[in-house]
């Protein structure tokens, strides 16, 4: 195991301290791989508590929702670390894929009890494994939550050929020496040129925060080989490929900025929905979860209560 952000981290700025009060966690073991999550209660239980299973993207872990269930304090989330990343333990070789990853939702819904009234919220490369999952299991949730969803292959349009070259750049670290290879992976320039084109606020201490994010748990994997796994799943599918099956009400919350999961491919996924809803965040790209968690949960409490039972 070779994570380098461990849970004694302090509490970034930018949250409430009302939410380290609203938090618990619990490790568990689904076929020999620790899983740990967090848990966070309501702040007082209301007809409009729903429960929402949360599935981060791709290289990063629970804190990077955060700022989102701050939002929703009458709401239980729970937020496991992918197995991969975080402090959670990695799939054995050849399991970090969707399947694999879609395997894993489902026995964690086991693990911990939650039937078909659960909410299912996937973040980036989490849209691709949400709904593939739900694909795969019609009736296992009851409502699907895609936050900057990956609507179109990545590997296609003008965005393929970056791709590629980052899929090179994950080869090429597994490949290296171990010390040399970590230290690509790791290395705090590459992870600081991420963060800064991501990032789309002018606010200075929000930037900050987002680098501070980035800079602190980008870096959790577990080993370079199940990184490459995870990476290669995560530019290999879509959303749009399984949109027609998901016959389930669907959110997708979309930044206007988004150069990696475009405005676009939001429209031409929209309509493949049977029966999906499309809210645009003006100003933002591909990090709303940091830098728009207000209007996300707007979007997320006004759904909900729309399609409550």
């Amino acid at each position: 195991m070779e994570h380098v952000a461990t849970e004694s981290s302090p509490l970034p700025p930018l949250l409430s301290t009302e939410l380290e009060t609203r938090s618990s966690s619990a490790t568990v073991e689904l076929d020999g791989t620790p899983v740990a999550s967090w848990t966070y209660e309501p702040v007082q239980e209301t007809a409009a508590t729903r429960t929402i299973l949360v599935i981060h993207g791709f290289r990063g872990d629970h804190h990077g929702l955060l700022r989102v269930v701050d939002q929703l304090p009458e709401m239980r989330l729970i937020m496991p670390d992918l197995p991969g990343f975080g402090i959670s333990g990695a799939f054995p070789p050849g399991g970090h894929s969707v399947s694999g990853y879609g395997r894993f939702v489902g026995d964690f819904m086991a693990a911990l009890g939650l039937g078909p009234d659960t909410v299912l919220l996937g973040h980036s490369f989490g849209s691709i494994i949400a709904s593939h999952f739900v694909a795969e299991h019609p009736g296992a949730v009851s409502e699907l939550i895609l936050i900057n969803p990956i609507a179109a292959p990545a590997l296609e349009g003008p965005k393929g050929l970056m791709t590629k070259a980052a899929v090179l750049y994950y080869e090429a670290a597994a490949r290296l020496p171990r010390s040399i290879g970590n230290a690509l992976l790791r290395n705090q320039l590459i992870v600081r040129v991420m963060s800064e084109t991501m990032a789309k606020t002018k606010d200075k201490a929000l930037r900050q925060f987002v680098h501070a994010q980035h800079s602190a748990y980008f870096s959790a994997f577990a080993d370079r080989d199940s990184l490459l796994e995870a990476f290669k799943a995560s530019v290999s599918s879509n959303v749009a490929e399984v949109a027609p099956m998901l016959a389930l009400p669907v959110l997708l919350v979309a930044g206007e900025k988004d150069e990696i999961a475009t405005l676009p491919d939001q429209h031409k996924l929209l309509p493949l929905l049977p029966d999906g809803t499309l809210e645009v965040i003006p100003g933002v790209g591909h990090l709303i979860h940091y830098e728009t968690p207000e209007p996300a949960a707007g979007f997320i409490r006004r759904f909900l209560k729309g399609h409550a039972a």
